[in-house]
């Protein structure tokens, strides 16, 4: 329970000097930021995932088989606008990688525009949102999502993709005390599960109770102090900053 409680505390409150500094918090806020979107775009835009694209893989084979409900045209959109922003990550990872601080920062920065952007849309677009908004969110929010993987992807912080939980969930159980294993990163991963949670059901609740632009709004709130915070953290060129 210790070693538990220990690693929790490591990921939400990190030494200043540890090897990741204050990336954890900053990854697990991106995370709720994920089950953000994803509650709006599954919920407003229709059966289509901006950040899931396991999720996407799935609903473009049931669109395929003529699944009703299902959108052919959405899932390739997303699918490929996710893979645009995430070859715009990887652009960024390559100029900005030698300093984790500046990239993170600098990842942020690109997807405060794009969530301004959806914003913008969403609240032009009102609700039900026509179909010409509705690709168009898609795409940009994709997008965003894609630039944020690829730059966690490049930070390879344990356990904190901002959106992959497979891998994660099955950590928890394989890697546990019960079947012999060491128990270790327990911590670090249910509160990645856990955050995803949150941001999900937060984003349900606005969605379905009060105005469907607010899950974009937090997510654009949160990414933008993600982005202060990265280049303020960075600015003294810490250790773990150093790519």
């Amino acid at each position: 329970m210790n070693v538990f409680l220990a690693d929790l505390r490591q990921v939400i409150i990190p030494d200043r000097d540890g090897q990741h500094g204050p990336l954890p918090p900053l990854l697990v806020t991106m995370t709720v930021v994920t089950g953000l979107v994803d509650a709006f775009s599954y919920l407003v835009l229709g059966h289509v995932f901006v950040a899931n694209m396991t999720g996407n893989v799935v609903f473009l084979a049931f669109a395929l088989a003529g699944a009703p409900g299902f959108s052919l045209l959405a899932a390739v959109l997303a699918l490929a606008a996710f893979a645009l922003g995430a070859l715009a990550g990887g652009g960024l990872a390559s100029r900005l990688g030698h300093h984790r601080g500046r990239l993170l920062g600098g990842t942020a920065a690109v997807q405060v525009v794009l969530l301004l952007v959806s914003v913008v849309l969403a609240v032009i677009a009102h609700s039900p949102v026509p179909a010409g908004f509705r690709y168009s969110l898609i795409v940009v929010l994709a997008a965003s999502m894609g630039v944020q993987n690829a730059t966690a992807r490049r930070l390879a912080v344990p356990d904190l993709t901002t959106t992959v939980l497979t891998l994660t969930i099955t950590g928890i159980a394989a890697d546990s005390t019960l079947v012999g294993g060491g128990g270790t990163k327990a911590g670090r991963r249910l509160v990645s599960v856990a955050a995803m949670l949150v941001g999900a059901l937060i984003g349900a609740l606005f969605v379905l109770h009060a105005q469907t632009v607010w899950p974009l709004v937090i997510a654009l709130v949160a990414v933008a102090a993600i982005a202060v915070t990265a280049q303020v953290s960075a600015r003294s060129d810490p250790a773990w900053a150093r790519g």
